[in-house]
């Protein structure tokens, strides 16, 4: 290239094709893409044929082979670098198929949630409200499987009829025992900290780490170590009498559960059969017999007792018994008249004492002529 005083002189290094820097002296009004040509001409007939897969950058910005050298903002002692161009495989921006299939199947698999850590879902069981999530605060209930709410909560969900699923089996308050829980000296704060709570006898801290039972007699709860280490048949802080089935083990495992479900089970079963022997009692005292042998009201379950008995298939009662059908005597408003009044006047008052004589009219069809 020929030398004048507005020449430039640079230096071009490229490094993808292992060709060491060299300096070249050149016009400004030259394009980029005629010094790449140039360049690659020089060096070899083979590396001339890079020319649509190289282009230039300068200071990492890359250079339009259309512009010209002045134009590209290229001075006198700059450093032109010539790259390759990396061409994708499959014309979706830089895809060359050389990924494996795990690729795709970890980009479009269903990503797993974050694994809980146990000892603190353990430890919300034992600190927050099984419905709600909230931390217990008293009034603090139990219920016959070992599950802790807030009594607030609990009654709410009853009455708005939106209890889960999961504790269909809470039907009222009587599914439910009021307990007393133990708080730990200063841990109640009102910055709205969570209130932990202990056993009352051995101080263990009720934080899922260890056994606590309610007993139903009382709503005590205590720590299992403190129930085994004391052996006594009254409650360790009220000294009320307890049996072994009174106790509920808090938040228990699947097995405590299962024994906790059939003992609740074989309760409300001892309920039922007592209040089918005991029966019920009548508007006037008497009880009645039905069919299967149970005693029910006889007025409440629509048996008169005194109008009738079950004798050889036959029922007896005030009217005659012909072929086992009962012909009742028809009531007459007259039999029952008071003293010193008018059968005939009495039986007046009522509609069905003298029905020959009604007659329809065309006003009132359900009264007497005369009377409308």
């Amino acid at each position: 290239m020929n030398s004048n005083p507005r020449n430039l002189e640079i230096f071009i290094q490229a490094p993808d094709l292992q060709i060491p820097t060299r300096a070249l002296t050149l016009t400004p009004n030259l394009t980029i893409h005629h010094l790449k040509q140039s360049f690659l001409s020089q060096i070899s007939s083979i590396h001339q044929s890079l020319a649509s897969s190289t282009f230039f950058t300068l200071n990492g910005r890359p250079l339009s082979d259309s512009a010209t050298v002045e134009n590209s903002g290229v001075t006198s002692s700059s450093t032109l670098s010539l790259r390759l161009r990396l061409s994708g495989g499959g014309g979706d921006g830089g895809a060359t198929g050389a990924e494996s299939r795990d690729c795709y199947l970890n980009m479009y698999a269903e990503k797993k949630p974050d694994k809980c850590d146990p000892n603190e879902q353990r430890l919300s069981k034992f600190v927050n409200c099984a419905l709600s999530n909230e931390p217990l605060k008293h009034p603090i209930v139990v219920d016959y499987l070992g599950n802790l709410f807030n009594k607030q909560a609990l009654v709410e969900a009853l009455l708005m009829k939106k209890l889960p699923k999961a504790f269909s089996h809470i039907k009222g308050l009587k599914d439910m025992i009021v307990v007393e829980l133990a708080s730990i000296p200063g841990s109640d704060s009102d910055n709205g900290g969570e209130v932990k709570f202990q056993c009352p006898i051995t101080g263990l801290e009720f934080n899922g780490k260890y056994k606590f039972h309610a007993l139903k007699s009382c709503g005590h709860v205590l720590s299992a170590k403190a129930l085994k280490e004391v052996k006594s048949s009254s409650c360790l802080v009220c000294h009320k009498d307890f049996v072994e089935d009174d106790k509920i083990a808090i938040n228990g495992n699947e097995e405590e559960v299962i024994v906790l479900r059939e003992k609740m089970e074989m309760g409300k079963a001892k309920l039922r059969e007592k209040k089918v022997k005991n029966g019920g009692v009548g508007v006037d005292g008497e009880m009645g017999v039905c069919n299967d042998g149970v005693k029910v009201s006889g007025t409440k379950h629509g048996i008169d007792l005194k109008a009738g008995e079950k004798v050889s298939g036959k029922i007896e009662t005030n009217g005659k018994v012909v072929n086992g059908k009962n012909e009742a005597k028809r009531f007459k408003a007259g039999d029952r008249a008071p003293q010193h009044a008018n059968k005939e006047v009495y039986a007046s008052i009522f509609t069905s004492s003298r029905k020959s004589d009604f007659k329809e009219t065309y006003s009132c069809r359900s009264l007497p002529l005369g009377r409308n």
